[in-house]
This record gives structure tokens, sequence and C-alpha cells, in this order.
């Protein structure tokens, strides 16, 4: 009997509270807030009501609380009944660039990002590529495709597995698998900032371009950081680390990305990529600056 009492507790407070009388001009602003379907305005909206009308600061969490509750409790049964195809969110981004004259180059970039959320799992999908040419020859190939999926264990706590294919000539490598499984956990969970961590031993096999071919045990390790600096504009940081006996590599991504007209935005981005013991011949760090379009699914 415990669950049903707590589910209709919000719904009994206003009794058990014996306050329901809200101002109408601050029960109609509530009402509106609520209407957006926002929750940082609902929580803002909330808290200056209380302000507004102490007598009645309980009665206005009641409401608010109310609506969290039923918020709640339909995207749970969404989630809970969606079939396998459904749910799946997403964006694909594309950009590039051609000059002509005293010099000939064009360069591609493109890149689509899967994810999909249910009650106990998150599933991650994400493939990108960079081509540049210069003068009819090729100056730059990068391929990457990963999956991860997720069990979520508790409110911020998870499990992951991480599987990733990558191709960098030009970097020194033409093939290299890696393979981790570990714990993340969410650091930060707001309406505008999250920060999402993960730990755990990973296997790496890299086809270097000098003919030589290394499997090792890594240490591999990530954060997610985004922050939402108003409603059109984004800030993100992403990194990882794949720490071993040999060949170690540190990659991160700093973007900023800015809404234009319903789902497209554009985006700026920083990419560098470290190689502790690149083949000889190669540099360790290679960057990649990158503009593009992106539209969101």
């Amino acid at each position: 009997m415990r669950a049903p009492f707590i589910v209709l507790l919000p719904l009994l407070a206003p009794l058990l509270l014996g306050n329901t009388d809200i101002p109408p001009a601050v029960r109609a602003m509530l009402d509106a807030a609520i209407a957006s379907g926002n929750p940082s305005e609902v929580a803002i909206i909330e808290k200056y009501a209380r302000g507004a009308a102490p007598d009645s600061a309980d009665a206005i969490s009641v409401v608010a609380n109310n609506w969290r509750a039923e918020r709640e409790a339909v995207r749970e049964a969404k989630l809970r009944d969606a079939g396998p195809f459904d749910l799946w969110t997403g964006n694909a981004e594309l950009g590039g660039y051609v000059s002509t004259g005293n010099t000939e180059n064009i360069g591609v970039s493109g890149a689509v990002n899967l994810t999909r959320e249910s009650l106990r799992w998150r599933h991650k999908l994400r493939a990108a590529a960079d081509y540049q040419e210069s003068l009819g020859l090729a100056s730059r190939e990068h391929y990457l495709a990963a999956y991860e999926p997720n069990f979520k264990f508790g409110r911020r706590g998870y499990l992951y597995g991480a599987a990733q294919y990558e191709s960098d000539r030009f970097l020194g490598y033409y093939d290299r698998y890696s393979a981790s499984i570990g714990a993340g956990y969410n650091a930060i969970k707001g309406p505008a900032v999250t920060l999402d961590l993960e730990l755990g031993p990973a296997f790496r096999r890299t086809d270097f371009t000098d003919a030589t071919i290394e499997s090792s045990v890594a240490a591999r390790g990530s954060l997610d950081f985004d922050w939402k600096l108003s409603r059109s504009v984004t800030f993100s940081q992403d990194a990882s680390a794949y720490v071993q006996q040999f060949n170690s590599t540190l990659s991160g991504t700093t973007a900023l990305n800015a809404k234009l007209i319903g789902p497209l935005a554009a985006k700026l981005s920083y990419t560098v990529q470290y190689e502790s013991m690149p083949p000889v011949g190669r540099v360790g760090t290679d960057t990649t600056s990158r503009a593009s379009l992106v539209y969101s699914f």
C-alpha cells in the first residue's frame, strides 16, 4: 500500500495543509508558467510567487509539485510503452569549404548523433567523418563510428559499455578498435547544466601506418559537459582519454551551438587529439576547427 499512498500524496496535500487560497494574480502567473511546459520557468515563478504571497506559499508549492508529478508520470508511461524504434532523438551536422585561385582546397565534415532514452537504458550512436583535399591530394581523412549503451541503476549512476572504430592515416593509424565497460555518474543534473563522468577498463587494437600492430589493455575516462547559456545558445565540452603502457590518446572537443530557425542551428567547434607515441614522422597533436549547420530531430 505504500506506493499508492506516495502517488496520492500530492493530490491530498492541499487538504492536509488546510490552506489552498492563492491570490488570483499569483495563480494566473503560475498557471501560465505551467502551460509553457518548461520546468525552469515553473521553478522561477514558484520561487517568486511564494515570496509575493507568503501566506499561500505551501499551496503554491503543492500546485507546482502536482504538475511535476503528473509530468513525470506521463513521461514514465511513454518510456514504458515505447517500442524499440520509438523515442530516438538526435542531430545531423554538415560543414565544409571550397577555395580556388592561388590554392585549390576542399574540405567536408559531417556527423550524425542518435540517442534513445528509456526507463533503465540509454543508447547512444555516433558516426563522423572529416575529409580535406589540397591541390587534388587528400590532406586529411578521419572516420569514426561509436556505440554506447548505458544501464541506469539509480537517479544519477549508470553502467556503460562503449565500442568504437576510428581511422586517421594522417595521424598515424589505419584502423583502431576500442571496447570498454565501466561506471558513469551524472555529477551535475540541472535544467541548464549537465555533467556526466565515466571511468572503466578498456581494450584497444591499433593498426599503425608503419605496419606495426598494438593490442593493449587501457584505462578509459570521459566527461560530457553541457551548459545552456540561453534559450538559443549552448556551450559543450567533451573529452576522453585512453591511457595505456605504450601509446595513450587524449581528445577533446569544445563547441558553441546557436539555434537559428526551428530545428536548424549553427555550430562552431574546436577538436584536439593527442597521441603520446605516434609513428616516426607523425606529429602527436592534431587539431581541427569546424563550422557547420546542425539539424535536430
